[in-house]
């Protein structure tokens, strides 16, 4: 199912890119042989001849280019292997400049042509993006937590504080956020943080360092919840005095805890001295009694959480959705920028098994919630990769679209093209390095899932 589910986003991103690169070609005179879904052997293949529709079925390459009857049209056909798909265009790789060939047609002509199949996966993106923010809302930038002690109380940031930018990183939804972090890690300087309160705008200076003790346990934020342990810390003070997951906490230093609301009260005023605390824990059906000793720790934080789910009317969606595609591709820019800088590894990127792996993770974390969140859920990984391969296609690098668009830019300035067997050569090696560089990211992938 995972498997099936993976195979489908990628051919619908995919497909939906080639029928870009065809829409323009058809626009622009340019003829179009074939326009296919999937790779490998034709299963189908439909063509509108001089006498009417023809459909063919398991039609081989030599009859495919024999068939007088379809010489200058246009066939259709559906292929065995469901990866992506083609647009199969006259002199798109040749020197063939006859009329109807890619070659034949001017500067900006082929330029739109290429320009089209990145285009329209930021289109895909955008349409993806107005169904997920219709149904499951817009996450807004606005404070919901400031963590008691953290430089957020400290600086003055309120709940209900609405995050404008960040160091001048301009911030217009919540994940935002810890994608600016994640990009700038804190550093230790104070970090400028401009906030709207009350319809007006403050600037407020955060100093990141933070020190504390830890327990190393989790639970429940919800105020409501019983005060279970939902997990505990490899090697953390819990861990060390005996303390298991599961356990629920009904005492802490003496006082009594009815939920984590009290839960939290209470560790947020003995988490700063470092001293040891007394827990009484009910562990099925018994009582045990433990003293913990906290753990120092020393780091980097903002303090708050900044993301509130909103539902919106029909221009807020159509408003949020540019911006989550603007999101997207910037995130993608700055990621691979951070790669060529080598502050991202090989095991930062993913292929197509490691996509397969991380639709199937979505899935499996979504099915609980019913079938509208994993439909959700999968739109949004969509999102994520018709984002990602507009980029990745835009990259000048021979073989990609951007490659395609950089010769072209030379022929509109030198005012003649560069050989189109040199372009040709140029390309073919390109594709070669990209197919090893691809078979390297399966071969990684496989071995992070592994192990």
């Amino acid at each position: 199912m995972n498997i099936i589910a993976a195979l489908l986003i990628f051919t619908i991103i995919v497909v939906v890119h080639e029928f870009g690169h065809f829409l323009l070609a058809k626009k622009n005179g340019v003829e179009v042989t074939e326009f296919s879904i999937g790779m490998g052997p034709r299963l189908v293949t439909i063509a509108k001849t001089a006498e009417g529709f023809q459909c063919k079925f398991l039609c081989n390459q030599k009859k495919f280019e024999e068939r007088v009857e379809w010489q200058g049209v246009t066939k259709y056909s559906w292929k065995l292997f469901p990866l992506g798909g083609s647009c199969a265009m006259v002199g798109e790789d040749t020197d063939d400049v006859s009329e109807g060939s890619f070659n034949s047609k001017g500067v900006w002509a082929r330029f739109s042509v290429i320009f089209a199949g990145p285009f329209f996966n930021f289109i895909l993106a955008f349409v993806f993006s107005i169904i997920i923010l219709g149904n499951a809302g817009i996450d807004l930038p606005e404070v919901v937590q400031v963590y008691s002690g953290q430089p957020g109380e400290t600086a003055g940031v309120e709940v209900g504080d609405r995050v404008k930018s960040i160091n001048g990183h301009k911030i217009s939804i919540g994940r935002e956020i810890d994608t600016y972090q994640q990009l700038h890690p804190l550093t230790g300087e104070d970090v400028k943080l401009v906030v709207e309160r009350n319809g007006k705008e403050e600037t407020l200076s955060i100093d990141p360092d933070y020190k504390t003790f830890l327990f190393g346990f989790n639970y429940a934020q919800e105020a409501s919840s019983n005060a279970e342990i939902l997990g505990i810390s490899e090697d953390g003070a819990f861990e060390k005095a005996g303390i298991q997951t599961g356990d629920k906490i009904i005492r802490v230093n003496g006082n009594t805890v009815k939920n984590s609301g009290e839960l939290s009260r209470l560790m947020n005023e003995v988490k700063n001295d470092g001293k040891a605390v007394d827990f009484v824990v009910e562990r099925k059906g018994q009582e045990k009694n433990y003293t913990v000793t906290p753990k120092p720790y020393e780091g980097k934080t903002l303090g708050f959480l900044a993301s509130k789910n909103v539902m919106m009317g029909a221009g807020g969606v159509l408003k949020y959705s540019f911006i989550e595609v603007k999101y997207w591709i910037e995130t993608t820019v700055a990621s691979l920028g951070q790669l060529i800088g080598g502050k991202l590894s090989k095991d930062d990127i993913s292929g197509p098994v490691g996509i397969v792996d991380a639709v199937g993770g979505v899935i499996d974390q979504s099915v609980d919630y019913g079938i509208k969140m994993v439909i959700i859920n999968i739109l949004y990984m969509s999102v994520l990769l018709s984002a990602n391969l507009g980029v990745m296609n835009l990259l000048p690098l021979p073989a990609l679209d951007g490659g395609r668009l950089v010769f072209i830019l030379i022929e509109a300035v030198r005012g003649k093209p560069i050989d189109r067997e040199k372009e040709g050569f140029v390309h073919i090696i390109g594709f070669f390095l990209l197919m090893i560089f691809m078979v390297f990211i399966m071969f990684n992938d496989i071995l992070r899932i592994i192990r």
